[in-house]
């Protein structure tokens, strides 16, 4: 059976997270097709990775067989997070936007799998593993509107799982989620609920789909 990496760096629990209810809604409808695969979680606000570290840099570019004691004990910390990306058959990362970019939690978990020789450069490790990313915002950062300028999770992140990992890259986009709570966003809730709406639909729809693909 097929096997789930899900990743959720929100800072609010449950529904209180507009990128949680949706990967939520996702990882169930994944389940529904799924009832025996496995679902490796990690809830990167309550157990973040640490944050790269000089020795775990600095032994991805060296021989085993040379590393320091600190230098294998940290590079260990990278490889298992590597090895939970190279056994997924599909990815699902929740990535809400906080101030113009991605948590710096999941920006942690990035620098640790990214590993030129292994899951990035001429032969990526995990090439064309599907990965649905659910990219959350307050706001609204759509061609067009006036802050489409300052949309950096998406090129972001598009640069680095599907340039660089070489991932089967999707976005669900749930946006204009502070609406119910900014007054002076009052008139644009019919549109974030529109959004939040189509963005569950997508996810059970896009899950779905994609757990059929696996299995055929």
């Amino acid at each position: 059976m097929a096997t789930l990496l899900h990743i959720d760096s929100s800072l609010f629990p449950g529904e209180a997270s507009a990128s949680r209810a949706v990967t939520e809604a996702f990882r169930q409808a994944w389940q529904e097709q799924h009832p025996s695969g496995t679902v490796i979680y990690r809830d990167l606000a309550v157990n973040p990775v640490p944050h790269i570290t000089a020795a775990a840099h600095t032994a991805g570019f060296a021989d085993p067989a040379t590393h320091t004691a600190e230098q294998a004990a940290d590079f260990a910390g990278r490889v298992r997070l590597i090895e939970e990306l190279e056994r997924a058959d599909a990815v699902l990362i929740g990535a809400p936007m906080y101030n113009y970019t991605i948590p710096s939690t999941l920006k942690a978990w990035l620098d640790n799998v990214i590993l030129f020789g292994r899951t990035m450069g001429e032969t990526p490790s995990a090439k064309g593993t599907p990965v649905t990313v659910v990219a959350s915002r307050g706001g609204s950062y759509a061609p067009g509107t006036p802050r489409e300028s300052y949309e950096y999770v998406q090129n972001y992140l598009t640069a680095v799982l599907a340039d660089g990992l070489a991932l089967d890259l999707d976005f669900i986009v749930p946006e204009l989620t502070m609406a119910p709570h900014n007054p002076a966003m009052t008139e644009l809730v019919p549109l974030f609920e529109a959004s939040r709406d189509r963005a569950l639909q997508e996810a059970a729809t896009k899950a779905k789909a994609l757990a059929e693909r696996l299995a055929a």
